[in-house]
């Protein structure tokens, strides 16, 4: 597969997300088979791997670490060649109670790092601003961590340019992951410019918008347990409905480039940025090795104008 740059950080050009192993798609998968399909999607070129602390069945404490402990298994045997990301939040009595944000950011990255059975995290992000948290003292905190050889470089997930400006002077950041894909296009303004500009990677998750520009979602389905797909509100189905003449337009595109419609999002999104990484996510193996197929799609300027016009001239329901 190519690869990009995420700042200092070479990467696979379509990472894969994890947390479906243990979370968010409904039942999740044995660990057998989660490994498995960590180490097809190795052996199919994918070098760049997103998972988190928090990601366990329906978010529980007690399961905190779960999907960590998976990556880390699955990526033993090749550990070198691939380029770890995970996260932390951080609660607002952390800090006073370990007596600083950097010994609570110490803390967590030793327990990722244990789960993880590696010595180093390439990347790590602050999962989710905390207001009650300067990002400032963050900053500084990951900044000591790249000095001490236990992190390679940092980022910051679902945050808007004033964020990015308050740290970017203390510890430049490596990447910033936020939700984008055809249905969410809001950071085209604003936030992936500045990534650009900066040297700043951008990792796009939910790029396939939680599977509903696979086209192979049915409206009627029933989303239950820790699916978050019952809370997102493109997925409803009035919502899944309306937005069907934008599937579509990716259905004729993905007949003519033998290709999937899921293929057809991910090409789109290659296309258009050159410092954009998507990382869809899955906990099925066939759709994970077709994710990471799109890297093969040629889209040319015709098509890619072609889909642009057509997304600019579509309203898109629940954003």
């Amino acid at each position: 597969m190519n690869t990009r740059k995420l700042k200092d950080l070479t990467v696979s050009e379509i990472g894969m997300g994890c947390m479906g192993f243990s979370h968010g798609y409904g039942e999740i998968p044995g660990e057998d088979y989660a490994v498995d399909a960590i180490r097809k999607a190795f052996d199919h070129g994918c070098t760049f791997l997103d998972t988190a602390e928090g990601y366990g069945p329906f978010l529980r404490p007690e399961n905190r670490g779960h999907n960590e402990r998976i990556v880390g298994k699955a990526v033993q045997p090749f550990r070198k060649k691939v380029v770890l990301a995970t996260k932390l939040h951080i609660a607002s009595e952390e800090p006073s109670q370990d007596g600083s944000v950097y010994k609570t950011i110490r803390r967590h990255a030793e327990a990722s790092l244990k789960r993880l059975q590696t010595d180093y995290i390439d990347l790590y992000y602050l999962h989710r601003v905390n207001p009650d948290i300067p990002v400032e003292e963050v900053a500084q905190a990951m900044g000591r961590l790249i000095e001490e050889g236990m992190i390679r470089g940092w980022g910051m997930s679902m945050v808007n340019v004033e964020y990015l400006q308050r740290v970017q002077d203390i510890t430049p950041l490596t990447a910033v992951q936020n939700i984008y894909s055809m249905m969410d296009r809001a950071y085209e303004k604003g936030v992936i410019p500045y990534c650009l500009e900066h040297n700043i990677g951008f990792v796009a998750f939910s790029p396939i918008a939680s599977g509903y520009l696979s086209g192979k979602v049915d409206p009627n389905q029933k989303f239950e347990g820790d699916d978050v797909r019952q809370w997102v509100p493109q997925m409803k189905r009035e919502n899944m409905i309306a937005n069907r003449p934008l599937l579509d337009i990716l259905s004729d595109l993905a007949k003519r480039k033998n290709a999937t419609s899921a293929q057809i999002s991910l090409a789109w999104i290659l296309h258009k940025y050159p410092h954009v990484v998507p990382i869809p996510g899955s906990k099925n193996q066939e759709r994970i090795l077709e994710n990471l197929g799109a890297w093969k799609v040629e889209m040319t300027e015709d098509d890619f104008t072609s889909l642009e016009d057509a997304l600019d001239s579509i309203e898109i329901h629940g954003q």
